[in-house]
């Protein structure tokens, strides 16, 4: 799978992101501008080594990473969607799309997907949101368990 970090905002939020996709097998790619220098060493910390075990990629726009995984089925996760994101059937080459930390996906970068494909994570009603980190975790173990943990040793 791919994950798509729309101009992330926090260090350690990357760093722990990085984490989860080497520990599931997920390729990040991240679209500037960033919050935070690459080199930022929170989000080095939070990473661990973990820096070597996932691919990450540097985009200096979202039409350049869609037009790199063009053949891609694309999903932009946010809290204005109306489809429960464990009703997809994930596939090994999907991309995950998430917004900033402090404001989600832009209006002008939801517009781009229909309706089926802006997801959300159930939460309970005076909830506003899920930390970054956790909802990249709770979506791509979701979709690891789909496919039936494929790719363990």
């Amino acid at each position: 799978m791919h994950v798509v970090l729309y101009q992330p905002e926090i260090p350690p939020n990357t760093g722990n992101i990085i984490r989860i996709c080497a520990n599931t097998g997920a390729a990040l790619h991240l679209i500037r501008p960033l919050g935070f220098d690459w080199d930022d060493k929170r989000m080095r910390r939070a990473g661990l080594d973990y820096h070597d075990f996932t691919q990450v990629t540097l985009h200096d726009s979202l039409e350049a990473c869609e037009q790199l995984l063009s053949k891609s089925r694309w999903f932009a996760m946010t809290t204005k969607g109306s489809r429960n994101f464990a009703e997809v059937a994930f596939d090994a080459a999907d991309v995950v799309l998430f917004g900033p930390e402090t404001r989600g996906l832009p209006d002008e970068v939801l517009a781009r997907w229909p309706q089926e494909r802006k997801l959300r994570i159930p939460m309970q009603a005076p909830s506003r949101s899920i930390n970054l980190a956790n909802s990249v975790a709770i979506t791509l173990y979701e979709a690891w368990r789909q496919r039936g943990y494929d790719g363990i040793l």
